[in-house]
């Protein structure tokens, strides 16, 4: 009797060992085929995920599953109106939905052409389309602290998105180089951030009011509509445009390594000469970009200056951009404040990549960094007392954060 008992045991063991070990061998189910995505609980079908490669087609990935040529281009055609199968991009996701029986019969194909919307194309009964427009929200948030590094580094410590930093370039274009903040500087800014449901992030979407501490002073810039519907302009906290009619210098970064002089010792020609103009350097191939508005008035090159171009931007100023490694303009051409001219380079007499910045007021070279130049679009008057009224609860905020 007690032999049988054991025999039991013994086999009972084997097979308990042979369920685990069975068990253990069972495919894993996809996190992602756990969870509700576009609608659908994923762990009901066979997924198949990709995106859109070199080559690609619609067509093409929908013959992948086995419905034939015909039955491809029936379908391409019956959809043509409502989802154009042209317009898929290399990179984009689709994801296919399939049924778990053997056969893996297509049901659903869903296409992201971006993050806050997709389609989805249903085969189940008759072939239809549906576009999703996924709801947007928008959170305010609010950084502040002392530069320990350079303001990229903080934001990156803070865990911002790197767009922020080209918004507030932008913005303070005209009143901050951001190559001289210092080491223990403040800064504070209020944003607001896309989501996507909720819970997507999607990048930074407007900036609602900063201050930086440069060289000892405190600039704040508010954004401001004058008129109703109108184009917003930033202004600092007494409503005066931070916006100047010229940017402070040619290059996104600025570099200065030499003054406008009256007498400097030039470094390739070894005499006491002048130097009418600001250099700045930059590795070969930086984009330059004109400094305000108006005409391509020269193009060239000249054995001093090398490839060159010269803007007049009205009666009173002109400026120029020399020892370029590309000339982006033509003569004649109309550019925009903070156009891509050109791209540094060392043509014509220069010891190392950087653009030489020159600037003419009434015919007459001078110190652009000496000049006082006018703001565009000043505060008028009527609307200062809406101005103070909007950015009193933004300011209140920055100056609480800059004395925590």
């Amino acid at each position: 009797m007690k032999k049988i008992v054991l025999y039991i045991l013994v086999l009972f063991s084997i097979f308990s060992c042979k369920q685990a070990e069975s068990e253990d061998l069972l495919p894993e189910v996809d996190s992602a085929q756990k969870k509700e995505q576009f609608g659908f609980i994923f762990q009901d079908f066979n997924v198949f995920q990709d995106t859109i490669k070199r080559g690609d087609t619609f067509g093409s990935i929908l013959e992948t599953q086995n419905l034939g040529d015909k039955k491809v281009y029936d379908i391409i055609q019956k959809i043509k109106d409502s989802f154009d199968v042209r317009t898929v991009r290399i990179g984009k996701a689709y994801t296919f939905l399939r049924s778990k029986d053997r056969f893996h019969a297509l049901q659903y194909a869903i296409y992201q052409p971006d993050r806050g919307n997709y389609y989805i194309i249903d085969f189940k009964d008759s072939v239809s389309v549906s576009k999703i427009t996924r709801p947007v929200s928008f959170k305010k948030r609010t950084i502040a602290g002392e530069l320990k590094g350079s303001f990229s580094e903080e934001l990156r410590r803070q865990k911002v998105d790197p767009a922020l930093a080209n918004k507030l370039i932008k913005v303070y274009a005209w009143s901050i180089d951001f190559f001289k903040l210092k080491k223990g500087d403040q800064f504070g800014v209020i944003f607001t951030e896309r989501y996507i449901d909720d819970t997507i992030y999607d990048g930074v979407d407007s900036l609602r009011a900063a201050f930086f501490e440069y060289k000892g002073k405190m600039i704040y810039a508010f954004p401001f509509a004058q008129n109703q519907g109108g184009k917003l302009d930033y202004y600092d906290e007494e409503g005066k445009a931070l916006k100047n009619f010229f940017l402070k210098s040619p290059l996104k970064y600025a570099n200065i390594t030499s003054r406008f002089s009256r007498s400097r010792f030039h470094p390739v020609q070894m005499i006491w000469k002048a130097h009418k103009g600001t250099d700045y350097a930059a590795p070969t191939g930086t984009p330059i970009m004109t400094t305000a508005s108006g005409i391509v008035e020269q193009t060239g090159y000249t054995a001093g200056n090398g490839n060159f171009v010269k803007v007049k931007h009205d009666r009173t100023y002109s400026t120029q951009y020399l020892h370029m490694s590309r000339i982006l303009v033509r003569r004649g051409q109309r550019v925009t404040q903070g156009s891509i001219i050109g791209k540094v380079g060392s043509t014509g007499l220069a010891t190392g990549p950087h653009v030489c910045y020159r600037f003419w007021k009434n015919g007459v070279q001078v110190d652009a960094l000496r000049l006082k130049l006018p703001n565009s679009q000043p505060m008028e008057k009527k609307n200062l007392p809406r101005f103070k009224q909007q950015i009193e609860p933004l300011k209140w905020e920055l100056d609480s954060v800059a004395n925590l």
